[in-house]
C-alpha cells in the first residue's frame, strides 16, 4: 500500500486537567491553616476579592439568591450582574461595598434528618462569646512568655563578667535546644570563636550552674549527674548507678545491686530518687508555640436521639467579589490589556468563590457519611467502632474514592469523645472467629490495651494468651498482629512488664 498524506476528522473524549480544575483538587486537600494562607495570597493578588466581616454581610434573601445561583451553571457573568441589581450600598454615599455571600445560609431547614444523622449547614457557634467587638483583642494584654535562651541569657549577665566569656557563654546559649541540651561540639566551638578549648569548657561550666538545673548538659547521663550534684546526692554509689542507665531500663535490679554495692531497699530508694529527676529541664520554659487542633466539623446529639453535623464556620475563609468595584471600574477602562486584566480576576475570583463552597459542602457530606456509618462509635465507644474503607463512602455518597481521601486529609472532626482525624474511622476489618461481622482494627487494639491495662502482677499477659482472650470474644486474630498493635501502641513485652510490675510492687 502506497504511503500518502491526507486530512481526517475524528471526534474523541479526553479528560483534560485545567489549571482550575486543579486548584479545586489541591483547595480541597488543605488543611484549615494551609487554606487560610491560600485565600491569604489570592486576596493580595486579586483586587476584586475582599474579606467579609460581619457588618457586611448581606440579607437572607440575597444570600439566598447567591446560593442558587453559585449552583446554577449558566455562567459567572449573569451571576455577577444579577447581584449587582440587588445591591443595597453605594460607593458615591460613603456607605461601602456590597460583597457576595460566598458561604449563604440559604433559610432552610439545617436539621433536615438523612438516615441517623441530621447534618447541618453551617456552624452557629462562631459568634458566641465576643467581647468588646470584633477588633477587641485579648492576646493584647497577655505577656511575652520567657523562653529558656532569655532565662540563660539574664543569668549570664550577673554571672559573667569577662567580655570574651560572655561572647562563648551566649553562643553555647545559642546552641541549646528546647530540651535544654547543648548541641554541637566545643572543639567546632573553639575554632569558630578563635578561643581555646578550656576556654569554652570554663563557660560552659559556669552555665551548667544555672537554672533550671540540668540545662546544658550534652547527654542524659550528664544532665542527671548536674542535677544529682545539685541535690547534694551524687555519692559513689549513685555515680555507678547512672552511668548503667541501660540496666535500669532493663530492669536488671540484681546486676545493679552487684555493681552499686548496696541492699535491695537501697537500690530501690535510688531509682526512686532517678525517676524524680527532670530528663528535660528546658522544657519548663517557653519554646515554639505549638498549634492546637482546629477541628473542621462539629458533631454533637440530636435531642431526638439521632447526631447532628455541622461545619465549623471559623476554619471556613468568607472571601466576597466586590460587585461595585468592579462595576465602576469595568465601566471607565478602555485599554484592551485592562479590560482583559479585570475579566481575568473576575474569572478567578468567581471560581475561588465557588471552588470555597463546593469545597465546604462536600467535607461536609463526607463527614456526615462518616457519622452514619460509625453510629456505634459516637454512641457507644471504640470498640463498636466498624471497619470502613473509602470505597464504601465513595459509593454511599456517589464520589470516587480519590476525592473522599483528599477531603479526609488534614480534617478533624470534634465529637462527645474527642478530636478526631477524618481518617482516624477509617479502619481495616479482621475476620470475626465465628464467621459473623468482621471487627475493626482500632477495636480491636482497643481491646488489647484493656487486656493489659487490667493484668495484675501475677498474671501478667503474654501474647499469645491475648491471642486465646480475643478469639473468645469471637476475634480471629494471628498473634503477630496482637505482637504488632502491641508494639504500635508502644506496650511492652510481657516480660518487660512483670519485670516493671514487680520493681513498682503494682
Amino acid at each position: 500500500m502506497a504511503l500518502s498524506q491526507r486530512l481526517e476528522v475524528r471526534q474523541s473524549q479526553a479528560l483534560v486537567m485545567t489549571p482550575q480544575l486543579m486548584q479545586a483538587i489541591k483547595l480541597l486537600q488543605l488543611s484549615s491553616l494551609d487554606l487560610a494562607a491560600y485565600v491569604e495570597g489570592e486576596l493580595e493578588r486579586n483586587p476584586l476579592l475582599e474579606r467579609t466581616g460581619e457588618d457586611e454581610a448581606g440579607s437572607a434573601g440575597d444570600t439566598q439568591a447567591s446560593a442558587s445561583e453559585s449552583d446554577d451553571n449558566s455562567g459567572g457573568a449573569d451571576w455577577i450582574n444579577a447581584e449587582l441589581e440587588t445591591s443595597r450600598s453605594s460607593i458615591e454615599q460613603g456607605l461601602g461595598t456590597e460583597l457576595e455571600n460566598v458561604f449563604p445560609d440559604d433559610g432552610g431547614d439545617k436539621n433536615a434528618t438523612a438516615g441517623d444523622f441530621r447534618p447541618g449547614a453551617y456552624s452557629e457557634w462562631s459568634g458566641a462569646g465576643s467581647v468588646g467587638g470584633e477588633n477587641y483583642n485579648l492576646e493584647a494584654f497577655v505577656s511575652a512568655e520567657t523562653t529558656l535562651a532569655d532565662h540563660l541569657a539574664e543569668q549570664m549577665a550577673l554571672t559573667i563578667s569577662n567580655p570574651a566569656g560572655r561572647m562563648i557563654g551566649q553562643y553555647l546559649i545559642d546552641m541549646v535546644d528546647e530540651a535544654g541540651y547543648l548541641t554541637g561540639d566545643l572543639d567546632t566551638v573553639a575554632e569558630k570563636l578563635g578561643a581555646q578549648r578550656s576556654d569554652v569548657e570554663l563557660v560552659l561550666a559556669v552555665l551548667q550552674t544555672f537554672d533550671p538545673p540540668g540545662v546544658c548538659a550534652r547527654s542524659l547521663t550528664e544532665c542527671l549527674v548536674i542535677q544529682l550534684k545539685d541535690r547534694n546526692r551524687y555519692d559513689p554509689a549513685m555515680q555507678v548507678l547512672v552511668e548503667h542507665l541501660d540496666l535500669v531500663a532493663k530492669r536488671d535490679l540484681a546486676g545493679l545491686r552487684r555493681l552499686c554495692g548496696v541492699t535491695e531497699e537501697d537500690l530501690a530508694d535510688m531509682i526512686a530518687e532517678i525517676r524524680m529527676l527532670n530528663p528535660k529541664p528546658g522544657l519548663t520554659f517557653g519554646s515554639t508555640m505549638v498549634q492546637p487542633i482546629v477541628p473542621d466539623v462539629f458533631v454533637r446529639p440530636a435531642p431526638d436521639g439521632t447526631w447532628q453535623v455541622e461545619l465549623n464556620s471559623d476554619t471556613l475563609p468568607k472571601v466576597l467579589i466586590n460587585q461595585r468595584y468592579y462595576a465602576k471600574v469595568s465601566g471607565t477602562t478602555r485599554d484592551e490589556k485592562e479590560k482583559a486584566y479585570l475579566a481575568d480576576c473576575l474569572q478567578t475570583a468567581t471560581w475561588l468563590v465557588r471552588a470555597l463552597d463546593q469545597r465546604a459542602k462536600t467535607i461536609l457530606k463526607v463527614s456526615s457519611e462518616i457519622v452514619r456509618q460509625q453510629d456505634g462509635f459516637f454512641a457507644k465507644g471504640v470498640q463498636y467502632l466498624r471497619p470502613l474503607n473509602l470505597k464504601v463512602v465513595a459509593d454511599a455518597i456517589s464520589m470516587h474514592e480519590s476525592t473522599v481521601s483528599r477531603v479526609t486529609a488534614n480534617k478533624y472532626m470534634a465529637t462527645s469523645r474527642g478530636i478526631f482525624e477524618l481518617k482516624y474511622f477509617f479502619t481495616s476489618a479482621i475476620s470475626a472467629a465465628d464467621g459473623g461481622e468482621a471487627h475493626s482494627a482500632e477495636a480491636v487494639r482497643h481491646r488489647i490495651r484493656q487486656l493489659i491495662d487490667n493484668e495484675s502482677t501475677v498474671n501478667v499477659l503474654s501474647d499469645d494468651t491475648i491471642v486465646e482472650k480475643l478469639r473468645d470474644a469471637g476475634i480471629d486474630i494471628a498473634r503477630r498482629t496482637v505482637a504488632k498493635y502491641r508494639e504500635a501502641m508502644r506496650i511492652p513485652s510481657s516480660v518487660q512488664r512483670r519485670r516493671e510490675k514487680q520493681a513498682t510492687g503494682a
